[in-house]
């Protein structure tokens, strides 16, 4: 049972039903909007559907094991992290922006070589170590970082009124709400500097505005698109 003095372990439960709550209100507002942001919507609440099922089975690892369920976030991160990026080639497409399917290999791509890096630096597999694992998952960050500032999904945005001011939060989301886990990696793994305990919080922290966060940012989009 959790006990009320394991903080981490309430975060782990709190995160787990507000992933529960906005899968139901984005799926549920998802047949409320016009059907061309009907997909971006659904895909919303799959983040957080997956994020919600992860986090049960997270919640009672902490509780059980009393160590960090590695394993469990990341095959979350590899899941849900992907689907992040191809919300921002979902919306584009939504409000009409002419984008190539280049800009959303580069995303998806860029994702997958961030997260595999970093859990193989964590885990120690295939003899990567912490260090090169970082520089990976860094350079698949770059990669992404770029796309959406600089790229051609950021100049297909810039473009397109409707979908500027969205497109601009979750990047946002992704630049400064996402350092959490290079930052997270560095001083829990690299240095050691940061205790399982405080590093756990805060990934719990970041997954919930994240993850959640950005779905409300293109559920409000399509809402005033619709409108």
């Amino acid at each position: 049972f959790l006990n009320g003095s394991d903080f981490v372990g309430i975060t782990f439960w709190i995160v787990s039903i507000a992933m529960w709550a906005s899968t139901i209100f984005f799926f549920y507002e998802g047949m409320r909007v016009s059907a061309k942001w009907r997909t971006s919507m659904v895909v919303a609440g799959l983040i957080t559907f997956i994020a919600a099922v992860h986090y049960m089975y997270m919640r009672e690892y902490w509780v059980v094991m009393e160590s960090s369920p590695v394993v469990y976030r990341y095959i979350d991160w590899i899941l849900t992290v992907p689907l992040q990026m191809v919300e921002f080639y979902l919306i584009l497409i939504a409000a009409g922006a002419i984008v190539s399917g280049g800009s959303f290999w580069r995303l998806l791509v860029g994702t997958i070589v961030m997260i595999v890096g970093g859990y193989l630096g964590e885990s120690g597999l295939m003899g990567v170590s912490v260090t090169f694992g970082f520089i990976i998952g860094m350079f698949g960050w770059a990669v992404i970082i770029w796309e959406i500032f600089r790229g051609e999904a950021s100049q297909a945005a810039s473009s397109n009124a409707s979908v500027s001011s969205a497109f601009n939060a979750m990047r946002l989301i992704v630049l400064v709400g996402w350092a959490i886990y290079p930052l997270g990696y560095v001083f829990g793994l690299m240095t050691e500097t940061v205790d399982p305990n405080t590093l756990n919080g805060i990934y719990n922290l970041a997954d919930f505005v994240n993850k959640i966060l950005f779905g409300l940012i293109i559920w409000n989009a399509a809402v005033k698109d619709s409108a």
